[in-house]
């Protein structure tokens, strides 16, 4: 049975992970946080093994690695939201980074030179022209934010460690990835969890929105996982590789197809608190590697996705 070991494996994109590895038969591990609770994955709590850790102690990551032994590992703990970076810049770019090198040199120290995949970000991109849409992996990288900076740090520390230690590597550059138990930092699920409130009654029926005029590529987080696991088996050691849906939809599009499933009328506010110093007009990705290496491509709808997100919101507001 392969042994992985997810890191940040309790949140969002690594409840969902967890989930899948275990479907497919694999012996599965995971970090979570020091001092935080673990809802997305006390269905499966039982089936984990779960270490408690600061992955920027390096000697408790050491400790983890050397004890589970994994054959692979998907290292997903990160702090997230380019938004907030640039409120503490220094922050996400001291954790993101330092936590990743942790991993890498854990892995090296203890002689198993685990399959690792590095999860990066589709914000590396940045101020991508419209002449250079589609975005494919050889598009010029122009960060637009310290969250953006972390991740390109992330991805080519990768493949550092790929080049002077031989250590395998996947790097994976995932657009906006959308569904149930996302925190509501993040656009969809911040206009679903506002609409389950209005519906309940503990919120006024008004929705504080920012730009709605920018475009993102969005894929069910479930597809997202298949994606990497896809590439864990398939894909090109030291390579990377975009994922995500290959369509852009302005986010006043998604906000409407909520408003469509609500149960409530519900009046749209702008919020110039709520803009980004700087954002991105159109995020859309070039899938064809991904698609001819592994076969991968998203399964789920975008409307499926969305009544998902939005009755998920409905049962725990």
């Amino acid at each position: 049975m392969k042994k992985v070991l997810i890191t940040g494996i309790s949140g969002f994109a690594g409840s969902f992970l967890a989930e899948y590895l275990l479907e497919q038969g694999y012996s599965v591990s995971g970090t979570v946080l020091s001092g935080t609770t673990s809802p997305n994955i006390s269905h499966i709590a039982d089936k984990l093994q779960l270490f408690s850790v600061n992955l920027l102690e390096k000697e408790s990551v050491e400790k983890i690695v050397a004890d589970s032994k994994p054959d692979e590992i998907y290292h997903l703990a990160a702090l997230t939201s380019p938004a907030k970076s640039f409120e503490n810049p220094q922050e996400t770019i001291m954790n993101n980074v330092i936590a990743e090198m942790n991993i890498f040199e854990a892995v090296k120290k203890s002689g198993n030179l685990s399959k690792i995949l590095i999860t990066s970000s589709a914000e590396v991109y940045g101020m991508v022209s419209e002449k250079d849409l589609p975005i494919n992996e050889q598009t010029p990288l122009m960060p637009g934010s310290p969250y953006a900076v972390s991740k390109i740090t992330q991805d080519f520390l990768a493949l550092q460690y790929f080049l002077s230690a031989k250590i395998p590597v996947i790097r994976v550059r995932p657009f906006n990835h959308i569904g149930p138990r996302q925190a509501p930092a993040f656009v969809v699920a911040r206009f679903a969890s506002q609409i389950a409130n209005i519906e309940k009654g503990s919120a006024e029926p008004v929705l504080k929105v920012g730009n709605l005029s920018a475009k993102r590529d969005f894929t069910d987080v479930r597809d997202i996982v298949k994606g990497y696991v896809a590439l864990m088996q398939k894909g090109t050691m030291g390579e990377a590789y975009n994922i995500g849906s290959g369509v852009s939809y302005k986010i006043e599009d998604i906000l409407n197809k909520l408003l469509s499933l609500s149960t409530i009328k519900v009046k749209v506010e702008v919020d110039q608190s709520v803009f980004r110093p700087v954002d991105v007009p159109d995020l859309v990705c070039d899938i064809t590697k991904i698609k001819n290496q592994t076969g991968w491509q998203p399964t789920i709808s975008l409307d499926e996705t969305l009544k998902d997100t939005l009755d998920y919101w409905r049962k725990i507001v």
